[in-house]
């Protein structure tokens, strides 16, 4: 089945469509748990520490268990606290509604009506949140058996397509604004049963979802966006490398992604080759210092291959060039804000298990920020426009500056005109850093009597798109 998937999704790769998100509204982020506290203090002290590395969105975990259909206990109440702290903070919240593992997977009618009706009863007790994910990584064994039939069909990708489009139809009923993620797949599977360890590869569980899907002649999508996990084969391997020949997918791999999104559910009620992105998972594990090590406990797996933090910052920094570039992507999660403290899990944080920030922090602080300016790669077809105001005159200075505000880096030319005749009187020119106002100065000179405005116009930096025009309110000069 794999070589037959494989073989389709190389012929899709020339229909990879063009591009309408990605670039500087892309929301940065991480994948991060440890924002769940008791109380609202240290949720906010968690967030604040997320927020300082200059990340804007967090995805949190709330897990159901078998009979629930509604939220509660003290798990609830510190998701609570999260969403709290997020919103104080201005940061964007996507929750992830999964099952604990594999011995909870939700297969009959009664327990994916269940997870339906709890998530929508999350829903409707958080309003702040918008985003929700269903499911984790429902391609592997670890959360979702059976993986495979007796015959070796897939049963997993149809049991999951079917439980999607039930909490699909339920958070909808909750709000139609609820952007539902589908998804959360796994980069790596081996598409064979009965090894001891029965995954599906992403190429092949997308392929067999959109078999389920056209199957159930449903008429309506079952998902807004798709979630997606793009490890590395491990640490050292950098996020740019490609999976040209294998079932596997990665950051390099985004137009195989697309080709096989677009040949699942091209043609149908879901959108398919043009279905926004969300890698809600990606992370590169460091070595722990001796300093540290009292911090952690456990042994690392030979197979991590950890690397330094200043490697961590430059992997996270090209992944984040990588995505910007990438037209269907809404959205990059690292995986995480902070260290775990067992070494069997993830140090993939940008803090360590101390809360003390490493070495990976400042340049991928530095990442985050150039990516919301537009600045952080110049990429192939990405035309920015700019959305610009133009303050009145300055009260102390009235005829000579004025206070200009671009979202992202922009060039601008800037003229006093002259009214009615709209004549030339001075011109300067120079560049405006995106998100803070800049004053820009003409230089002092006598005026003749009469009306004059300024004008400005703007273009991206990097990235040039299509210019805009702004027209100052007019002032007298007597």
């Amino acid at each position: 089945m794999s070589k037959r998937v494989l073989a389709a999704t190389i012929v899709a790769l020339a229909a990879v469509p063009t591009a309408f998100a990605g670039g500087p509204t892309m929301t940065i982020g991480a994948t991060e748990d440890i924002v769940k506290q008791p109380d609202l203090v240290a949720a906010k002290a968690q967030m604040d520490r997320l927020k300082l590395a200059g990340l804007r969105g967090v995805r949190i975990t709330q897990e159901w268990a078998p009979g629930q259909t509604e939220p509660g206990g003290a798990d609830f109440d510190a998701l609570k606290n999260a969403v709290t702290a997020a919103q104080l903070d201005g940061v964007q919240v996507i929750l992830s509604v999964t099952n604990h593992g594999s011995r909870t997977t939700p297969l009959s009618d009664q327990d994916q009506s269940d997870f339906a009706t709890y998530a929508a009863n999350v829903a409707r007790a958080l309003p702040y949140v918008r985003d929700y994910v269903v499911g984790n990584e429902p391609n592997l064994n670890r959360y979702w058996l059976p993986q495979f039939g007796l015959d070796g069909s897939d049963l997993a990708a149809p049991a999951y397509e079917s439980l999607l489009a039930k909490t699909y139809d339920a958070l909808k009923a909750v709000s139609p604004k609820i952007i539902v993620l589908g998804g959360a797949v796994s980069p790596r599977g081996i598409d064979r049963p009965n090894t001891g360890r029965d995954t599906h590869s992403p190429t092949a569980f997308i392929t067999d979802m959109g078999a389920a899907y056209k199957a159930s002649a449903r008429t309506i999508p079952i998902m807004d966006e798709f979630a997606f996990h793009p490890y590395g084969d491990n640490s050292s391997q950098p996020p740019d490398f490609q999976h040209p020949g294998s079932t596997s997918i990665g950051l390099g791999d985004y137009d195989k992604l697309v080709a096989l999104l677009g040949s699942a559910f091209d043609g149908t009620a879901q959108a398919g080759s043009t279905l926004p992105i969300v890698y809600d998972e990606y992370g590169v594990e460091t070595q722990i210092p001796e300093a540290k090590a009292t911090f952690y406990n456990g042994r690392e797996p030979t197979t991590t291959k950890p690397v330094d933090p200043a490697t961590q910052g430059a992997y996270y920094a090209q992944a984040i060039a990588l995505t910007f570039c990438q037209p269907n992507i809404r959205g990059l999660f690292l995986f995480h804000s902070v260290d775990e403290t067992d070494l069997d899990r993830w140090q993939s944080g940008l803090y360590y298990a101390d809360g003390t920030p490493k070495a990976s922090l400042a340049p991928t602080r530095t990442a985050v920020l150039a990516a919301k300016r537009g600045i952080v790669a110049r990429c192939a077809g990405l035309r920015l426009p700019v959305k610009a105001k133009l303050d009145r005159a300055s009260a102390r200075n009235p005829r000579f500056s004025f206070r200009l505000s671009c979202d992202i880096d922009c060039t601008y030319r800037a003229r006093l005109e002259k009214l009615p005749q709209h004549s030339t009187v001075m011109v300067t020119r120079g560049v405006a850093v995106g998100g803070k106002p800049l004053r820009v100065l003409f230089a002092p000179r006598t005026l003749a009597p009469g009306r004059y405005r300024f004008t400005v116009r703007v273009v991206a930096s990097v990235n040039v798109g299509p210019s805009r025009s702004l027209f100052g309110a007019a002032f007298r000069v007597l």
